[in-house]
């Protein structure tokens, strides 16, 4: 984390800490929000959900779920914007590379190219997944219980482990990275063999496919 972001997340500690749970849970949804839509602070809501639980083991059953709604509104708030513009203002705010990567992710693995970046801490890019998933019109409601669940397991998780292990949780997180990113990895690729194995997997992965190339036909009659 950096020095200016650490310094924010102290301040930001100790204010959510010392506050009531009728404010400090309104303002972590503010957070979240705009962490997941308008800003960057990356694990602002990880450190603010552990401070919170490790402090009051008490919100560590409700607490995680504020910060967890917080990212679904700025989630679809940025889904909105490019669901909007379509692929044409993907192409301009991020490189076509990375564009080319998150969509062939998104027509190989479905939700789960959205579900692992939400699940997972940084430094993992979250914003494009997200950019990518409102641009090829992915659906809205599963889009936003993908976010939901996601987030709800990534924030539940920390302000449980809070309660016991304080903020090493989140040295844990940072010095494990790539371990957890193994671990959760290779869950997930059982999990998407057995859903594609399914007559629902693979019914699923159509539209999302149909979706792409529509996309793809309406930039270039624009072009024409």
């Amino acid at each position: 984390m950096f020095d200016w972001l650490q310094a924010i997340a102290k301040r930001l500690g100790y204010f959510i800490v010392h506050v009531p749970i009728y404010i400090a849970g309104p303002a972590m949804i503010l957070i979240g929000a705009l962490d997941s839509s308008l800003l960057s602070l990356p694990e602002i809501n990880d450190y603010l959900v552990v401070a919170r639980c490790y402090t009051h083991p008490e919100t560590a059953f409700f607490f995680p779920l504020f910060p967890a709604l917080g990212s679904v509104l700025g989630c679809f708030l940025l889904y909105s914007i490019f669901s909007r513009g379509g692929r044409a203002v993907l192409h301009r705010q991020f490189r076509e590379d990375r564009v080319q990567r998150v969509e062939q992710a998104y027509a190989r693995f479905g939700f789960f190219a959205l579900a692992i970046p939400a699940i997972l801490p940084p430094p993992l890019p979250f914003k494009i997944f997200i950019a990518t998933a409102g641009a090829l019109q992915f659906p809205r409601r599963r889009f936003l219980l993908t976010i939901l669940i996601a987030r709800s397991l990534r924030y539940y998780t920390e302000g449980i482990l809070a309660v016991f292990y304080g903020e090493r949780v989140l040295r844990f997180l940072k010095d494990n990275g790539l371990m957890i990113v193994t671990i959760v990895g290779a869950l997930c690729v059982v999990g998407l063999v057995i859903y594609l194995v399914s007559s629902k997997g693979r019914a699923a992965a159509k539209p999302a496919m149909n979706n792409r190339k529509d996309s793809d036909n309406s930039i270039e009659s624009s072009n024409s």
